[in-house]
């Protein structure tokens, strides 16, 4: 959708809505998938503009119309190496339940039960929307808007449905919860209805979402390795499924 022009940053981090986009990859991706931008800032705008150039000329000239000059260090804790931010209307929520909802889905649907690492889940967003995947949906307490994790997740979050859910809450389809006991993965098709479930770093499945799954399923794994990173989980499982078609 563009930025709006005349709306200062001070302005637009006073919304209860908004999401920051922390260096030019994220803004970027956001522009690329209809994010509305409300404000662009850069220490040096024409540093910006070249990356655009360089980088992302689909995105080019909406950048290089956008941006302005500002002290980064003056807005925000933390300055991104490209030396650019931006604050981001955060999709509704309806429009993103209804997408998750909707069947037949073209792709599943990742759900992690009760992550607690930020970065794994900013990572397994990206990897979502690489792979095509309906959306990203959590449960638990942690935010899967949180700044960090929409920092990890590099502008993606708006290239997919990203929500936090509860069990009663999960859309249609059958659950394939990935356990160390279950079935091996390699004599499975995953459909693309499926909940690909993955538990939290220490604990894995909840009780509750072991009882609701259809399916166990089990990554390979070399005896005496106890576990793979969860974005490392996430990745094979949806290479496994087949990615984006067409």
């Amino acid at each position: 959708m563009g930025a709006q022009q005349g709306v200062t940053w001070e302005l637009a981090a006073a919304r209860d809505d908004v999401v920051l986009l922390d260096g030019f990859h994220a803004l970027k991706h956001a522009l690329r998938f209809g994010a509305e931008v409300l404000v662009v800032v850069a220490d040096e705008p024409e540093r910006v503009r070249e990356l655009a150039a360089g980088l992302a000329p689909d995105v080019e000239d909406e950048v290089a119309r956008l941006v302005r000059k500002a002290p980064l260090k003056e807005l925000l804790p933390r300055v991104h190496p490209t030396g650019v931010a931006a604050l981001a209307v955060r999709p509704g929520r309806e429009a993103g339940r209804a997408a998750l909802a909707r069947t037949p889905r073209p792709a599943p649907v990742v759900l992690l039960d009760n992550p607690r690492n930020l970065g794994n889940v900013g990572a397994v967003v990206r990897l979502a929307a690489g792979f095509g995947a309906t959306g990203v949906v959590t449960r638990g307490d942690l935010d899967p808007w949180h700044p960090n994790v929409v920092r990890a997740g590099a502008g993606l979050h708006y290239a997919t449905t990203v929500d936090r859910l509860e069990l009663e809450e999960l859309p249609p389809g059958p659950v394939y919860a990935l356990d160390a006991g279950g079935e091996d993965i390699r004599g499975l098709v995953l459909p693309d209805d499926a909940l690909l479930a993955f538990g939290s770093e220490r604990h894995g499945i909840s009780p509750e979402l072991r009882a609701r799954a259809d399916h166990l399923v089990a990554l390979p794994m070399r005896p005496q390795v106890s576990s793979y990173n969860l974005a490392t989980s996430v990745a094979m499982t949806l290479f496994h499924w087949g990615g984006p078609k067409g």
